[in-house]
């Protein structure tokens, strides 16, 4: 089986990742709940999780690392957190559901206004749109790193430039990016960057968490125990145990630390070159494919994904008949981005998103590039 669905999970893991999980299932305790010597082994495993996540995105203190079970409750955290009635937010069209569904709840129950920076038909946004949409009561931006559809990447740098001349909170959704590209959150000028373990950083599912900026305060989602100041009726108010309701999930994180050692080791501009050139690869090799349309700009940066459709046929189909023929596991649908969907003008037909990891090779995606084409060559003769 060929798997071209790392932007859904990511297959392969490093074997240090499914060991580290073993050895903590055996091994660690619950951090913050005794003296003992396996409740101090978690914590000492879980911060050791969080200097490495710290070094990694440059954020400037580890305790500011917060875990969370996903990226999708990272972002209800920092959205629904930072967000009060009377507030004004700016996304985009590119936004998953993760960020669409908490910021249209805060519009319908709340009364938090909301503009969407809109996107053309290649998936491009204007950033003079970021400009045009600041009202006085602006709070946050909130947008994704990638599109989780078309690969097109933001340029955060930019959009962060707009928000601190305007004084506002920037929020990123780095789930196709965090372990794929270089995320310096502080020269990026990110307030808060939400990421998961499963994607890019090759971690098991389970695990996500973020970083949040020294001085960004964000109110809980969840409330409940932590292990210390029992006797407080409120939420203890240091991060990340602010953040941090209930066990945490450390064989998870033991597993991510070990994928992060993975990706330490191996380098991670050398992981996002070679993701790169597999996802070039197949794009070169199915652009030019007579009645195949590929959505997005791949002419920039661009993550490791490339989505299209074949002729009129429905995307599940192409999709099933990729997996039951060839072997070939792909994400076909509506991939929880409605907005861009409508944008690319895909909304009834879906499309079919090929992504890649930097355990893939070459000849699988050659083998995938020939069964568009032949699938194409069926269709047009049909």
């Amino acid at each position: 089986m060929i798997y071209l669905d790392n932007a859904s999970t990511s297959l392969k893991k490093p074997p240090a990742v499914s060991q580290a999980i073993l050895s903590a299932i055996q091994t660690l305790g619950n951090t913050a709940r005794g003296a003992h010597g396996y409740s101090l082994d978690a914590a000492s495993a879980i911060y050791d999780a969080r200097e490495k996540l710290a070094a990694l995105f440059n954020c400037p203190r580890a305790d500011h690392v917060v875990f969370t079970a996903n990226v999708t409750q990272a972002l209800n955290t920092a959205i629904c957190g930072v967000l009060s009635s009377g507030d004004h937010v700016i996304s985009t069209d590119l936004e998953h559901n993760s960020v669409l569904r908490p910021l249209y709840r805060l519009q319908s129950e709340q009364g938090v206004e909301l503009d969407f920076v809109p996107a053309d038909r290649r998936g491009n946004i204007d950033y003079a749109d970021f400009e045009r949409l600041i009202k006085r009561n602006t709070k946050a931006i909130v947008c994704t790193h990638a599109s989780n559809l078309t690969g097109n990447m933001t340029d955060i740098h930019r959009i962060s430039k707009i928000a601190r001349a305007h004084d506002i909170l920037l929020i990123v959704d780095a789930a196709q990016t965090a372990g794929a590209k270089a995320i310096d959150m502080q020269a990026l000028g990110i307030d808060i960057l939400c990421f998961t373990g499963h994607k890019g950083l090759m971690g098991p599912q389970g695990t996500g968490g973020m970083c949040i900026r020294e001085g960004v305060v964000i109110r809980p989602l969840i409330v409940g125990g932590t292990g210390v100041q029992t006797y407080r009726r409120e939420q203890p108010d240091r991060l990340p145990t602010l953040l941090e309701a209930g066990t945490l999930n450390g064989h998870g994180i033991a597993g991510l630390s070990a994928a992060i050692d993975y990706i330490n080791e191996i380098g991670l501009d050398h992981i996002a070159d070679r993701k790169n050139a597999l996802t070039q690869r197949f794009y070169q090799g199915v652009k030019e494919i007579d009645g195949v349309s590929v959505y997005g700009d791949l002419s920039r940066e661009h993550a490791a994904i490339v989505t299209l459709n074949i002729g009129d046929l429905d995307s599940g189909e192409v999709a099933d008949t990729l997996f039951e023929e060839y072997g070939i596991a792909t994400r076909a649908g509506a991939h929880c981005a409605p907005r861009m969907h409508t944008a690319l003008g895909t909304k009834e037909q879906g499309a079919v998103r090929f992504s890649f990891s930097y355990f893939n090779t070459e000849e699988e995606i050659d083998q995938a590039v020939e069964a568009v084409k032949k699938i194409a060559k069926q269709s047009s003769e049909s």
